[in-house]
């Protein structure tokens, strides 16, 4: 199993980082919230992973705190819930967030996870809510990544934010519309997905 990489950063195309780890570069599939932790291109990184393996692959995630990497494994496991739909709910919703839902039994802020309908929340609230309890999410050591030399700002590409929706599930006329509301000339890629994400929980 590999535990966690440290590398320099050489693709940030969400929800895709390529890490390259002496010469050999990875592939790593993040959430959202991890995408905001990372600097520029070229910088020195470390990043959780979590290997998920399957009969016609073996891919790689990846996370900046242990607290993700934790929820990430425990959402997994579900019924019904997949590694992608996983980092939907991490990329729209913090741990703390998450956790709050399922214990308020909130299942309309579960929904609005794209691809989680009334049943899936619900299911979320039921098989989460006792492995919450055992967890004890506030013994977990956040594991950050590497101290980065401040990032530099990265002119926006609506293209670019519209993809990522589509791949965190949204259909492309729902991802579309949500760049164009938060759309202004000069963000940053990932503020422009940020402020995105945000519009949902509205």
């Amino acid at each position: 199993m590999i535990g966690f990489l440290r590398g320099q950063l050489v693709v940030k195309q969400p929800p895709l980082l390529v890490i390259d780890v002496q010469g050999v570069g990875y592939e790593v599939e993040a959430p959202m919230s991890s995408f905001y932790a990372l600097k520029e291109l070229g910088s020195e990184v470390q990043i959780l992973t979590h290997m998920h393996v399957r009969e016609d692959a073996m891919l790689l995630f990846g996370f900046v705190t242990e607290q993700e990497r934790a929820l990430f494994r425990e959402l997994i496991k579900v019924s019904g819930i997949g590694a992608k739909m996983a980092l939907g709910i991490l990329s729209s919703q913090a741990v703390d967030e998450f956790c709050a839902h399922v214990n308020a039994a909130d299942t309309a802020a579960l929904s609005k996870v794209p691809g989680i309908g009334k049943k899936t929340a619900e299911r979320l609230v039921i098989e989460m809510r006792d492995r919450l309890k055992s967890w004890q999410m506030a013994n977990i050591q956040t594991n950050s990544a590497s101290k980065l030399a401040p990032g530099l700002v990265v002119t926006s590409h609506s293209h670019s934010a519209v993809s990522a929706l589509i791949s965190l599930g949204y259909k492309e006329a729902q991802a579309e519309s949500l760049i164009k509301s938060v759309y202004e000339e000069g963000l940053s890629l990932e503020v422009l997905i940020k402020r995105a994400l945000q519009q949902v929980k509205i």
